[in-house]
């Protein structure tokens, strides 16, 4: 029997972080203040040239791991093999969690044996109000109902946010970790398809955290969401991301 079906599940956070020093404190010192606190919080120190290593060194209870290959994706998957939790966390640097987070995640896991994964929701804390009524609306109606009709009609994947997710340590494991060869964009949808095709993957309104706007406010709301649904349904029908690269918004 797989440790995630055991009476108590080992539970461990891990953020990914390549020049955060700005994001950072804010977000490890939510996960310490968890009403559930996780059995271990990860900072994967992502080829950073600031002070991201010594800021998340700073918060008691962190460990950071170096990696200096510089990647998104590269730096979830050694996080992965950083831990030997049940079940893995993933929070993007500049994201915020309630203090409910882990707690709420935990719960949808021991309720449903058979989930493997799911994925919360955002609420932008630093973006105006119509953008921040823009993507709620979003939540409410149009990932969802996508969600649903990949999942049960179409049977290609799910809606899956890459800055705020869940998935037990031996389904991960299943399907040989993340898929390292890409780059930056629809490495979410690409994991949350391939976890679909295994079992039960959820979209979860009430795993919401906070996170930034800074994408938005960088390259324009109507940029972001273009960007978004190209690689989204790229990665969903050909199983590729559309854009082989991705402007850095700290450098912008």
């Amino acid at each position: 029997m797989p440790a995630s079906t055991s009476d108590r599940l080992r539970i461990a956070v891990i953020v990914c972080a390549h020049n955060e020093q700005g994001f950072l404190d804010a977000c490890l010192r939510t996960l310490v203040a968890q009403q559930r606190p996780p059995d271990e919080i990860i900072v994967i120190d992502n080829a950073s040239t600031d002070r991201t290593a010594e800021v998340a060194s700073g918060v008691p209870g962190v460990r950071v791991v170096a990696e200096p290959r510089k990647g998104l994706v590269v730096a979830r998957e050694t996080g992965r093999c950083a831990t030997t939790a049940d079940l893995l966390l993933y929070l993007d640097a500049d994201c915020r969690a309630p203090r409910q987070w882990v707690a709420r995640v935990e719960q949808r896991f021991r309720r449903r044996p058979q989930l493997l994964a799911l994925s919360g929701t955002y609420r932008f804390y630093d973006w105006h109000v119509w953008g921040r009524l823009l993507i709620r609306a979003y939540d409410w109606t149009v990932a969802p109902a996508t969600h649903l009709t990949l999942k049960y009609v179409l049977r290609k994947g799910v809606v899956f946010y890459g800055g705020n997710f869940a998935v037990r340590r031996h389904a991960l494991a299943a399907i040989g970790g993340f898929d390292t060869r890409i780059e930056f964009h629809g490495e979410d949808t690409n994991l949350g398809r391939r976890l679909a095709a295994l079992g039960e993957v959820a979209l979860c309104d009430d795993c919401h955290v906070g996170t930034s706007a800074r994408r938005y406010r960088a390259m324009g709301t109507w940029t972001v969401i273009a960007l978004y649904v190209r690689n989204f349904w790229s990665e969903i029908l050909r199983h590729r991301p559309a854009d082989a690269s991705h402007q850095d918004v700290r450098e912008a």
